[in-house]
C-alpha cells in the first residue's frame, strides 16, 4: 500500500464519524476527522456531501462500517431507520470504490492498527495463537470474530449480539418477564447497551422497589437517562445506580464468556464500543473477572484468553480506512 487517499467511516445509530487518510505501507495517517450526529441529517449521503465541501482531492476509494447486517453493500439500520446503499453511494460520490461492511468488522481491521498503549489489560490470559473476538456495547450491542488461518487474522461479522438473552439467577428471570412485558423479546443486545441500562433501571425502580432520587429525575429530563444512571453509579450517588451498572456489568461479562467459547476465541477477547471506556473501573473488577470465569465445564478456555479493553475510538474509522486500501490491491 503506497500513499492510497482513502475516506473512511463509522456509522451507528447515534454518531457518525468521517476521517480522511492516506495509507502507505502499513502506516495509517489521519488527514481530516470530523463527527456528525444522525439526527441532524437525513442520510449518509448528507453528511458526506458536508464533508467533502472541505476536502481538496477526492479520495480513490471509501469504506464505511455500519451498525447492522451488511449484504449486497448494502445495509438497514435497525436503530437508526436508514437504508443505506453502497452502490448509491458510489453513483453519489464518484469515488470508483466504495464498500459497506458491519462497524465490529471495521473495528476488528482496527485492531491492526492500534499500540499497546490503545489498550487496558482486564485478564492477562496466556499467548496462544487461535481465533479472537470482539465485543461492543454502545446504543446496541456488535460482535464480531476473527479467524486465525495460521499465519492472518481474517475478521468476520456476525449479528450475534441478537441472540436471546439467557437468564441464570431468579432476577435474571424476573427481568427477562419484565422486558417480555414492557419491551418485547429480551436480547443481549438491548440488555448490554444504552438501551438496556434505562430498561434495568426501570425494572428495578418500577419492579424490585428501588427509591429514585428526586434529583435524578431532574437529570433524565436534561440529559440521556443511560448517561445520567452511568455517572451517579459511577460516583456512588444512588443505590438504584449502582445496582443498575453492576448487573449491566455481570450481564456484559457473561455475554464475553458466552462468545469466546463460540468462537474458540484463544487469541484474545477484545472489549469495545462507546460504553466500557467510561466504565472501566466497574470492568476492571473482581465481579467482572468471575462472572466472566462461570461458565459450563470450560474455566480452563476461558481463563487463557486475553481480555483487553479498547481505549482508542478511532479503532473502527482506522480499520474502515485500512479495508478501504484494501480493496484498491
Amino acid at each position: 500500500m503506497k500513499n492510497k487517499l482513502v475516506l473512511a467511516g463509522d456509522l451507528g445509530a447515534t454518531k457518525m464519524n468521517l476521517g480522511l487518510y492516506n495509507i502507505h505501507d502499513s502506516d495509517v495517517h489521519e488527514i481530516a476527522t470530523k463527527q456528525y450526529y444522525c439526527k441532524d441529517y437525513k442520510s449518509m449521503e448528507e453528511i458526506l456531501q458536508d464533508f467533502m465541501k472541505d476536502q481538496h482531492e477526492k479520495p480513490q476509494s471509501f469504506c464505511s462500517g455500519v451498525a447492522g447486517a451488511v449484504i449486497d453493500n448494502k445495509a438497514d439500520l435497525l436503530n437508526l431507520g436508514w437504508e443505506v446503499n453502497g452502490n448509491k453511494l458510489k453513483a453519489f460520490t464518484g469515488i470508483a470504490n466504495v464498500s459497506l461492511i458491519n462497524d465490529l468488522e471495521a473495528n476488528a481491521y482496527g485492531l491492526a492498527c492500534l499500540h499497546d498503549e490503545d489498550f487496558a489489560i482486564i485478564n492477562k490470559g496466556e499467548d496462544h495463537a487461535g481465533n479472537a473476538a470482539i465485543i461492543a456495547p454502545g446504543t446496541g450491542l456488535g460482535e464480531a470474530g476473527l479467524f486465525w488461518d495460521g499465519k492472518f487474522f481474517h475478521p468476520f461479522a456476525t449479528e450475534g449480539g441478537h441472540s436471546d438473552f439467557s437468564p441464570r439467577t431468579d432476577l435474571d428471570f424476573e427481568l427477562t418477564k419484565y422486558f417480555l412485558r414492557t419491551e418485547g423479546i429480551p436480547s443481549w443486545d438491548r440488555i448490554i447497551s444504552g438501551q438496556g441500562i434505562r430498561i434495568i433501571y426501570n425494572f428495578l425502580r418500577d419492579e424490585k422497589g428501588y427509591e429514585e432520587p428526586a434529583w435524578l429525575a431532574e437529570e433524565f429530563d436534561e440529559e440521556d437517562p443511560s448517561k445520567a444512571i452511568t455517572n451517579a453509579a459511577l460516583n456512588n450517588k444512588a443505590a438504584i445506580c449502582v445496582e443498575t451498572m453492576q448487573l449491566f456489568v455481570r450481564y456484559l461479562a457473561r455475554e464475553c464468556s458466552n462468545l469466546v467459547l463460540k468462537i474458540k476465541s484463544i487469541g484474545g477477547l477484545f472489549i469495545s464500543g462507546g460504553i466500557p471506556p467510561k466504565i472501566e473501573s466497574l470492568i476492571q473488577t473482581k465481579m467482572f473477572i468471575d462472572n466472566y470465569m462461570d461458565c459450563d465445564r470450560q474455566q480452563d478456555l476461558v481463563g487463557i484468553v486475553p481480555v483487553k479493553l479498547i481505549k482508542n475510538d478511532k479503532a473502527p474509522l482506522m480499520g474502515a480506512a485500512f479495508y478501504a486500501a484494501c480493496m484498491m490491491d
